[in-house]
């Protein structure tokens, strides 16, 4: 958060979605106020400030206190997992950022009570209210399970170091203990019985071979050439750990798409058939938000020549419908979708909707469509189909010629409009001379590219 975000939450004061708290806040208080967040609609607690606000008392040991903030989160009942607490300043003085994700997934209860925000208060939830929560959260705590027959040796070792060095920094001291906390905190760990075992999540992300518990704990990729599935096409399974599924279907999408070049402004630059930031999200979407307590069913990402195709097990979760899939959030694996922000995959608030839909229309393509199934969610991607192939074919019919930038730039201006006249290329081209422009043009009427219309001041150029 900037600066004047920050600020604006300051001047409005605590309310339903803020509250402030210093640092020497009791744990089991920050802790309910989390908890009335996390089975609200989220929040934003201010660390460093006088609850009341009317003062910045700021905080000594930022470290320390974003600690404090992931341990009390911890004690909620199921853990609660947060973003790592942001530091900022305000009126001069350092405060941390604790954020409660909005669209959690659980209800949470602290010491066998359940809280939710109101206003400027945390209150208790009656009987009603916390029957109506629990069921639109779906209580299952999938993800903070213990998976069953795994140990710590399961995990992959290097990847776990690779984690936490970016999470505690490197080099890390008491290093294997403070490794065991990031994941207990991550909601990767639990202890049962005296032992460290991995959750289900932690299990999917760290795992050497996460496939031997959830065997369909995979991506499917498949590109073919035309509209409709035949029996020609190219196939690949991404299998091990959450994001190295998530790398090796990027690159598989990579390799497979079409690519070109276009002119923009004096430059050609390099151009893919669909914008690969939007592809990544809908790729990480599915990984981090698939039911995989479903047996037997993939995550498929299918290229075709007209679209690509995203479907993951398990239909939308909570509230969140096709039709207000763009303003609502509800995360059916929090500490997945968590962890592979922390390695920078997803934006933890924002799951990547907007983005993708801003994505593809910078993009000159249609939004996203998104549908459910009979068990699962689809997001389909609409690329360019055959208009790729003409402009293609377009921008290729001069490439045996020795053009010049300026002239490759005046094709294109003509590939959008239906002439060129002198004064629109000296507005192209302000520091060109005159006679420059007329030779360019000149030789394009030569090489039998443009023909020349009207006379003298009236004189203009169109593709022969």
């Amino acid at each position: 958060m900037n600066i004047e975000e920050i600020t604006a939450l300051y001047q409005q004061g605590p309310n339903d979605g803020v509250a402030f708290e210093v640092e020497s806040v009791a744990m089991n208080r920050l802790a309910e106020t989390l908890a009335a967040f996390a089975n609200a609609n989220g929040g934003i607690v201010l660390l460093g400030v006088e609850p009341k606000g009317n003062v910045v008392r700021g905080i000594r040991a930022a470290d320390a206190a974003a600690e404090k903030a992931l341990a009390a989160g911890l004690r909620c009942e199921p853990p609660l997992i947060l973003p790592r607490p942001e530091k900022a300043a305000l009126d001069g003085k350092e405060i941390l950022v604790v954020q409660v994700p909005i669209g959690l997934s659980h209800a949470y209860g602290l010491r066998g009570k359940y809280m939710t925000r109101a206003g400027k208060k945390n209150i208790a939830l009656g009987p009603r209210q916390l029957r109506q929560l629990l069921r639109e959260r779906g209580e299952g705590n999938f993800d903070v399970q213990a998976a069953s027959n795994t140990t710590l040796d399961d995990l992959d070792d290097a990847l776990v170091q690779k984690y936490a060095a970016a999470f505690l920094g490197d080099p890390i001291p008491n290093k294997r203990q403070a490794i065991l906390d990031l994941l207990n905190r991550r909601g990767c760990l639990v202890r049962e019985d005296g032992a460290w075992r991995p959750t289900n999540s932690g299990y999917l992300l760290f795992a050497r071979e996460p496939q031997r518990i959830f065997p369909s704990a995979e991506i499917l990729l498949a590109r073919y050439s035309g509209k409709q599935m035949t029996d020609e096409f190219q196939r690949e399974t991404a299998r091990g750990p959450l994001a190295e599924q998530v790398r090796r279907a990027e690159a598989f999408i990579v390799a497979n798409m079409r690519k070109g070049s276009r002119i923009d402004g004096l430059q050609r630059a390099d151009r893919s058939e669909y914008p690969m930031p939007a592809v990544r999200e809908a790729i990480v979407n599915a990984v981090a938000h698939r039911d995989y307590a479903i047996r037997g069913d993939e995550i498929r990402v299918l290229m075709f020549g007209d679209r690509i195709e995203v479907y993951s097990p398990g239909r939308l979760p909570g509230h969140v419908t096709v039709d207000n899939i763009v303003d609502e959030r509800f995360s059916r694996n929090e500490v997945i979708a968590q962890v592979l922000a922390d390695m920078g995959y997803i934006e933890r608030l924002g799951y990547g909707i907007d983005r993708m839909i801003q994505l593809m229309r910078q993009w000159g393509l249609p939004a996203p469509r998104f549908a459910e199934t009979a068990n699962g969610f689809r997001v389909t991607l609409r690329g360019p189909g055959e208009k790729w192939a003409s402009e293609e074919a377009e921008q290729d019919k001069w490439k045996h010629l020795d053009l010049n930038e300026r002239q490759q730039a005046a094709l294109d201006f003509l590939g959008k409009n239906s002439r060129i006249a002198n004064r629109d290329y000296r507005e192209m081209f302000p520091d060109v001379s005159e006679e420059t422009i007329r030779r360019d043009l000149a030789d394009l009427v030569e090489e039998g590219i443009l023909l020349k219309m009207g006379d003298k001041k009236g004189t203009y150029y169109i593709l022969k």
